[in-house]
């Protein structure tokens, strides 16, 4: 084969994304595509499993028709996704349960009895995790069995969408660490094995688990003729891959202890790679893809979506001028909060926790908060709340971080769309009087899944090699400055005394 390729497959939120690089790590062409989910009662979230590949085979499709990549050099395919998104399988590989997403609330009486069941100090101990709706892949599992019972005994086989992909490409199941590492059923903590005493406490048969891998091993070989129909060469492997911001970290650099990252999309997330199992209950702790190491992951889970949500609700005279003057309306919206409100947002603090939170809070009930609102108070102070609740959140886990591990973070890489934003990526580094450099690549998510497919397939010696192999050009550096640190500061007490304040009100609230 003249030089090889090889693809990488990203599942999103509500987005996929397809990668291509070369056998030397040049990356050839990334293209995008868009998904439904379904939301069939309120704080429902599931991925329209049909929907999800037809927009995989546009996304195929515009690599050989609109980039031009002759996929018929194609080596190897790895699979990256959002986590956890479970999935309940027949044995035949078809959907029973198409993918219950991280924010997902169906499944919030669920998380009390599996804490209740197995004990939150116990729980911790084996899967260096806390338990949430949604959050843990677990709970869904319970949800099925208990509310579709006759579905539950149909399923072969559950999974996350790396397992799905894998099946729709290759008809068998799998399951690599850093995705088990978010079901509340396998031992994250150096096992690498699924629990017989959580299955057994919570519920779940154990066979109705996938096998699992390392995140670089074959799950088999391409049969899926629709792949095959477009030129993509039938028998190739395909890799299990793993969790998007795992194979995200891989590609970005992020392999060896003390290395970070944050990642800036829907959700902020700061990872924090580590090869010593010390683990703190205000992250997401998971096996990395890469071996005998673990990330923490900070994950805020609604930033960008608060910003969205703005967006859509409060900005639609700019969204719509945004459109006349093909500019960007996010843009718009920074800039307009970077020039007409002050540092401390006019007094506003805002507390990102839109839709329930992950890290460090773990409370499915928690909801955003505008603090401080006056009458004197602009569109553009809300802006820059939204803004600078991200960075507040940011340091917050910085500071997490910086306790577990007992060694300062000085700088980190930033990559994703929202990264590239001058203003918020400016008040991120004030706030946290960190150094931020953003990369100039967004999406590293299919490109580290790519990476596997190349460490599997012998392009690559290993995962660090695979790593170092990807250019890390630079698009920007953010200094911190530290005119603003009095009044950030002061900002930061509040944001970080709301939440114990209104944790019980939150509940009674619900």
């Amino acid at each position: 084969m003249e030089g090889k390729y090889l693809l990488g497959v990203d599942v999103g939120t509500s987005s996929i994304k397809t990668a291509i690089i070369d056998e030397n790590g040049k990356v050839l062409g990334i293209t995008a595509g868009t998904y439904r989910l379904i939301q069939e009662n309120p704080g429902w979230q599931q991925i329209d499993t049909d929907d999800l590949w037809r927009a995989y085979l546009e996304c195929i499709g515009k690599l050989k028709l609109e980039l031009k990549l002759d996929l018929g050099r194609i080596a190897g395919i790895g699979i990256s996704c959002l986590c956890p998104g479970l999935a309940a399988f027949a044995k035949d590989g078809s959907v029973l349960v198409d993918p219950i997403i991280y924010s997902d609330q169906r499944s919030v009486a669920e998380a009390e009895e599996i804490k209740a069941a197995v004990g939150e100090e116990r729980l911790f101990e084996i899967t260096a995790n806390n338990v949430m709706a949604g959050a843990m892949s677990g709970t869904s599992m319970l949800w099925v069995k208990k509310h579709l019972p006759e579905v539950y005994e149909k399923v072969y086989c559950f999974g996350h969408v790396n397992t799905l992909m894998a099946v729709r490409m290759t008809g068998n199941f799998a399951i690599d660490y850093s995705n088990a590492s978010y079901t509340s059923l396998f031992e994250t903590r150096g096992g690498y094995r699924w629990s017989d005493e959580l299955c057994e406490k919570i519920g779940i048969e154990k066979d109705k688990l996938p096998p699992l891998l390392h995140s670089h091993d074959v799950v088999g070989e391409l049969n899926a003729e629709d792949l095959i129909g477009v030129g993509i060469p039938k028998g190739i492997p395909v890799v299990i891959g793993g969790g998007d911001t795992a194979c995200a970290s891989l590609a970005t650099g992020v392999i060896r202890s003390g290395d970070v990252c944050e990642s800036v999309g829907t959700t902020n997330v700061l990872t924090v790679c580590v090869t010593e199992p010390k683990f703190d209950r205000g992250f997401i702790n998971r096996c990395h893809v890469v071996d005998d190491a673990w990330i923490y992951q900070g994950a805020l889970s609604h930033t960008g979506a608060s910003l969205r949500w703005l967006r859509d609700e409060f900005c639609q005279d700019l969204k719509m001028a945004s459109e006349a003057l093909h500019e960007n309306t996010y843009d718009m919206m920074t800039g307009m909060a970077d020039r007409h409100s002050i540092p401390g947002a006019g007094g506003i603090v805002f507390l990102p926790y839109m839709l329930g939170e992950r890290s460090p809070i773990w409370d499915s009930y928690a909801r955003g908060v505008f603090f401080g609102v006056s009458l004197d108070s602009h569109r553009e102070d809300f802006i820059r709340a939204v803004l600078e609740g991200a960075a507040y959140g940011l340091k917050q886990l910085c500071e997490l971080a910086e306790n577990v591990t007992g060694n300062p973070i000085k700088e980190f890489r930033a990559i994703g769309g929202g990264a590239k934003s001058a203003v918020w990526s400016q008040i991120k580094a004030d706030v946290t009087g960190k150094n931020i450099i953003v990369l100039e690549v967004n999406d590293m998510a299919p490109v580290g899944a790519a990476l596997l497919a190349g460490v599997a397939v012998g392009c690559f010696r290993d995962v660090y090699e695979a790593s170092d192999s990807i250019e890390k050009s630079v698009y920007r550096r953010f200094d911190s400055r530290r005119d603003d640190d009095e009044i950030y500061a002061k900002r930061f007490r509040t944001y970080k005394e709301l939440y114990p304040r209104l944790k019980e009100l939150y509940r009674s609230n619900s």
